[in-house]
């Protein structure tokens, strides 16, 4: 019984500690601050007429 308890308390400790590591890094995530979306490179607009 004391290895059933013991293999039990790890499988809890275990998933909880996942789901905390995931909960931190979606706030981690959340904290930075969006990247602008400008393009690096940009072409020219030929003229209309082709």
């Amino acid at each position: 019984m004391p290895r059933l308890l013991a293999a039990t308390l790890t499988v809890v400790l275990a998933a909880a500690l996942a789901v905390g590591a995931a909960l931190g890094v979606v706030a981690l995530l959340e904290v930075t601050p969006d990247q602008p979306n400008t393009p690096m490179i940009t072409y020219e607009q030929a003229g209309q007429g082709s």
